[in-house]
């Protein structure tokens, strides 16, 4: 009887934390009055995009980065051609710079062999390198992470932004 009181209140504890956790997203709007529901939940789900994109990257796994950039990279589409969701021109610019460096970074996992394409440098905050065998795509895939981290800052607007899941460098 005490085991499932136990697992009840954990049930409701848990909901009650999952509710609190993500009312900020749900009442967030971009700067300048622009938002809808819509707009919200992608900054959740480009948010999950994000840290999974990161996880899986400084794990080192190519092909699971690989797949994570392909769902990616359709996301970051539909936020720079502002048609589907309605977003402020600045997080429109960012997300079609982040697509391109997206795009480019599968394009070199998919084929090593290629010749990398000369992409002007986005003012991006620092983040580490990743291993070994995404060094080849490390800028890129840098860029990406962190245009995607602005892009959030773009739609959740005073809603401060969680930070990369990036982990920290053995000593």
């Amino acid at each position: 009887m005490k085991g499932k009181i136990g697992r009840i209140l954990a049930v409701v504890a848990a909901g009650s934390l999952l509710a609190v956790s993500t009312s900020g997203i749900a009442a967030a709007s971009p700067a300048g009055g622009k938002g809808s529901s819509s707009t919200q939940a992608v900054a959740a789900q480009v948010l999950q995009m994000r840290d999974d994109l990161t996880k899986v990257a400084y794990a080192g796994d190519v092909g699971m980065t690989r797949g994570d950039l392909e769902k990616l990279s359709p996301v970051l589409g539909d936020l720079a051609s502002g048609k589907r969701y309605q977003v402020q021109s600045e997080t429109q610019n960012l997300s079609s710079a982040a697509k391109v460096r997206a795009d480019e970074s599968n394009r070199l996992l998919a084929d090593p062999a290629a010749v990398p394409q000369q992409l002007p440098p986005l003012p991006l905050p620092p983040i580490p390198d990743l291993p070994g065998p995404l060094k080849i795509v490390s800028d890129l895939l840098k860029a990406v992470l962190g245009a995607v981290t602005g892009i959030l800052g773009g739609l959740l607007g005073s809603v401060p932004v969680p930070p990369l899941p990036v982990p920290v460098p053995a000593t």
